[in-house]
């Protein structure tokens, strides 16, 4: 992959041009800029926080719609779409629900469709599942100028609300909109990208692009990079508003903001540190932990035994332990059963890497429990963007060997990427 001509307008202030609510922070921002912004300690100020503060000049003169979720709140905990919704200095007219809602009250693979919002009575129009032409035409529907995106992500490819946001700046350009997005934190720090990359035959909504499964990048940065490669028409008026104070190097609990779980079966940011790893169990007719209050770090099924924690932590990962584990599953696979299996306890984050460990514990399931088999339609395919890990691990191949395959492809992702980092 090479940056192309429109990634460098975007990066140099054009088409793509990055605001902080109205000053200009692109990657070729000078440094003492960039040092301004983070100096002075304390909180992380985020994308709304600082177009709050600025009295929302970025928004002054437009009718505006908001995708977002129940994540999109201020440090008190308010809703930003009942803090705009009364203020004139906005004017608010739609709502867009990714999925799980606009209030979240969908459970996975499921949204809230469309309805009037009963605090506010904004229209709220359903995005999941829609893209395209007929997303661009629900903005048209909508009468809104500016599209804002304010969405908490959980860091890892498959999460879909970057590919919300991914086919609301493609709609937005379609329809002709504006696009603003409000960054917030990486809860899994912004250090590294991980794992394999997807290749384009294995676009879904968990993957629609070319992105490691571990990204390293705010929704901001993404933002940048979908318009800088990705998308076909990009958006002619892209704006970022950036946090303040957010390093690349925080962990969520660094952040001094609340967490609101952004979907059901993410509860708490110790979910998001695995989760770019054991949502691959998904692929797989193990449980991932759905329906226990340990998502994706409780893994099991009937009939497993010790045998697999035994063999987990003989692989001496680092950074986590595997304790063997039995629960019952309140939904989703075994469902009322008590299945065997293993829990994840992370006791140094630092050197913990989940996609690592997601590998080594499909490795070590497969060899240690006879029953181990892949969803049959391949899902393990879409969730890690190729046949590669599921051939590999079929072939027998160990953990070293199924992580080096990706080697060259995680690179070349990587150089590509940090031309569109925003935060030291």
């Amino acid at each position: 992959m090479s940056l192309s001509r429109r990634g460098l307008l975007a990066m140099g202030g054009a088409a793509g041009a990055v605001t902080a609510a109205g000053a200009v922070g692109a990657a070729g921002t000078p440094a003492a800029a960039i040092d301004r912004d983070n100096a002075n300690g304390g909180h992380v100020r985020t994308g709304f926080d600082r177009l709050a503060a600025d009295g929302y000049r970025l928004l002054a003169g437009q009718r505006v719609g908001v995708v977002t979720n129940p994540t999109g709140v201020t440090r008190d905990l308010r809703h930003i779409v009942d803090v705009m919704h009364p203020d004139e200095r906005v004017d608010l007219t739609a709502v867009f629900g990714p999925e799980h809602g606009f209030r979240g009250t969908a459970q996975a693979g499921g949204s809230e469709g469309r309805y009037d919002d009963p605090a506010t009575g904004l229209p709220v129009y359903d995005t999941y599942q829609t893209s395209g032409q007929r997303l661009a035409d629900i903005f048209s529907e909508s009468g809104v100028d500016t599209v804002v995106f304010d969405i908490q992500d959980a860091g890892a490819r498959f999460y879909t609300y970057i590919w919300t946001l991914y086919d609301c700046m493609e709609a937005a350009a379609l329809a002709g909109k504006r696009f603003v997005v409000l960054d917030r934190p990486n809860p899994v720090t912004g250090r590294a990208a991980l794992g394999p990359v997807l290749r384009p035959e294995f676009a879904t909504f968990v993957g629609r692009q070319p992105i490691s499964q571990a990204h390293g990048m705010t929704v901001g940065e993404l933002a940048l990079l979908f318009n800088g490669e990705f998308l076909a028409r990009p958006v002619e008026r892209l704006d970022i508003v950036k946090m303040a104070d957010w390093r690349r190097s925080d962990f969520y609990d660094a952040t001094g903001l609340p967490w609101v779980p952004p979907s059901p079966n993410m509860p708490t940011p110790e979910t998001a540190l695995v989760y770019s790893g054991t949502c691959l169990f998904e692929g797989t007719n193990l449980s991932e932990g759905r329906g226990t209050t340990r998502p994706f770090e409780l893994l099991g099924a009937e009939g497993v035994d010790r045998a697999w924690a035994e063999a987990a932590n003989a692989e001496q990962l680092r950074g986590v332990r595997l304790r063997e584990a039995y629960f019952a599953p309140t939904f989703s696979k075994f469902q009322g059963k008590t299945v065997g299996g293993v829990q994840l306890h992370v006791h140094d984050r630092e050197s913990f890497d989940p996609v690592r460990t997601g590998i080594a514990l499909l490795v070590t399931a497969k060899r240690s429990w006879s029953g181990f088999a892949w969803r049959p339609d391949n899902w393990i395919d879409k969730l890690t963007g190729s046949v590669s890990v599921r051939t590999l691990i079929d072939a027998g191949a160990d953990t070293d060997e199924v992580v080096g395959a990706w080697s060259g492809e995680l690179a070349a992702f990587r150089a590509l990427r940090d031309r569109y980092l925003q935060y030291r």
